[in-house]
């Protein structure tokens, strides 16, 4: 999932569930501290001294700390995470005070379940990791931060880091094996778009670009992990195929040289792109949500096997230029097996 304009303006992240929510980007922010190194996949380590400091604070305070207690032993002096968490997010000490007075029991059990089980990840990062070096050497992989947040975001990254809003993303699983198994998808497919080309825009076909960019992601975490992303997605679409890519196409025609970041947007050009992207719990009756993911990866699976240098392969998905003319090349057509490359 990458911070896209388009999607930007087609998406309601803020106070949404569940991963999906890792999209945000936070480039754009100005930052006034030092990016931290790249990540060394074999020691590499879950940063949770924010989270730790947080938590000593919220047990401290009965689960009511102040605003001035948590400027003066959560947000000032925190470390690089909480620097790219603050705008748009935390914002500052009062508004965070807010958010916790709110729901003090999210942050509760995301301090008793969710911190511990996120510490036991250290393990799978680093496996991710090295599969994902051994993949891409030339590749720097960013620094994984733990934050609590003001209940408002799942997670972003600046430049060299992932940042996780600890209270929101634990909140999405019942418990802490659900929790454990969501942050190997944010360390697979989250670090994949921290590698992907940036865009200033989605070009001519919105749709296809960010079905292609999510399914790219979606591609190479299945390849480091060894397990399809969303396999109740997969199972639900794979007879469905060729009926799902001819509606596909009718929605790329309906989206095709449509700028979604207008003001307004062409309603029927959004409401065609949110058929398939960015929408977490609005899919369409029946449907699983962000279908986009699954087509963008079986796009991708066809382009990969009939390529002959599979490295390249790789590489061109992380750093495509035209949306309309990888989809040419891959041969896909709703299940169809493309000619060799």
């Amino acid at each position: 999932m990458r911070a896209r304009k388009a999607k930007a303006a087609v998406r309601a992240w803020i106070g949404a569930a569940g991963w999906l929510l890792l999209a945000a980007r936070a480039a754009a922010a100005p930052l006034e501290v030092t990016p931290p190194p790249p990540a060394d996949p074999l020691t590499v380590a879950i940063h949770t001294e924010d989270a730790d400091r947080f938590a000593r604070l919220f047990a401290a305070t009965g689960g009511k700390p102040t605003a001035a207690q948590l400027r003066k032993d959560y947000l000032d002096g925190a470390s690089y995470g909480v620097s790219v968490f603050t705008p748009g997010r935390i914002v500052d000490a009062d508004r965070l005070a807010g958010a916790i007075a709110r729901d003090p029991a999210a942050y509760e059990r995301a301090i008793r379940v969710c911190l511990p089980a996120a510490r036991a990840a250290v393990g799978d990062l680093r496996a991710i990791y090295l599969a994902l070096h051994g993949l891409l050497p030339d590749r720097a992989l960013p620094q994984i931060y733990l934050v609590f947040g003001a209940g408002n975001s799942g997670g972003t990254a600046g430049p060299g880091a992932q940042v996780l809003g600890l209270e929101v993303l634990c909140a999405q699983e019942q418990d802490a094996d659900g929790f454990r198994a969501l942050l190997r998808r944010f360390f697979a497919h989250e670090t994949v778009h921290t590698l992907q080309r940036d865009r200033a825009s989605q070009g001519p076909d919105p749709l296809l670009t960010g079905a292609l960019e999510e399914g790219a992601a979606d591609f190479v975490a299945a390849i480091v992990t060894g397990q399809v992303p969303d396999p109740e997605r997969a199972a639900w679409a794979a007879p469905r195929e060729a009926e799902l890519w001819a509606e596909f196409r009718k929605d790329m025609a309906a989206t095709h040289g449509v700028d979604l970041d207008a003001d307004p947007a062409p309603a029927a050009a959004i409401a065609a792109f949110r058929r398939w992207l960015g929408n977490y719990k609005n899919a369409p009756p029946g449907w699983p949500y962000e279908l986009g993911y699954w087509v963008g990866m079986r796009i991708w699976q066809s382009y990969y096997d009939a390529a002959a240098d599979k490295r390249q392969a790789i590489r061109d998905m992380l750093g495509f230029d035209d949306a309309a003319t990888m989809l040419e090349r891959s041969g896909y057509a709703g299940g169809a097996k493309p000619a060799a490359m």
